[in-house]
């Protein structure tokens, strides 16, 4: 099980590193006005947001046979009930990220340079939430 718990966490932690950087090109596609820059800022999220998509993946497989296995079930852990729900508000921002990406796509960007500034905040503010959850386990 602890393979499965290693695992897990470094898919995390890659997924994650795509989810801080995504929205930080948005902020760059936002401001741009070069053709040959955002072509290239919109290879560069595209290929992102894929292999973002592909880390994710195994991220939430390991996750699921963690619970299989049992991790975290019984009496006195409700902090993974509270974790599930912030793991699903991640793979709501995940899309959110390719709905935009096909926005910049398709050049129907409508929100400014300082939305994305906040909104690449959002996956901060849920891993710190699921850290905290996971290690102090407050209920």
């Amino acid at each position: 099980m602890l393979w499965i718990k290693a695992l897990h966490i470094l898919f995390v932690m890659s997924w994650f590193a795509g989810l801080f950087y995504l929205p930080r090109i948005f902020v760059n596609l936002a401001m741009e006005t070069d053709t040959t820059a955002t072509t290239r800022l919109l290879l560069m999220a595209r290929k992102l947001y894929r292999f973002t998509t592909i880390l994710a993946v195994p991220a939430l497989v390991f996750g699921g046979a963690l619970l299989m296995y049992g991790f975290g079930q019984g009496p006195g852990n409700g902090w993974l009930h509270a974790k599930l729900v912030l793991v699903l508000l991640v793979i709501g921002y995940h899309h959110a990220c390719g709905s935009l990406l096909k926005k910049f796509e398709r050049g129907a960007n409508r929100r400014s340079h300082k939305w994305y500034r906040w909104f690449n905040e959002v996956p901060v503010v849920l891993l710190l939430l699921i850290v905290i959850l996971v290690v102090v386990k407050p209920f």
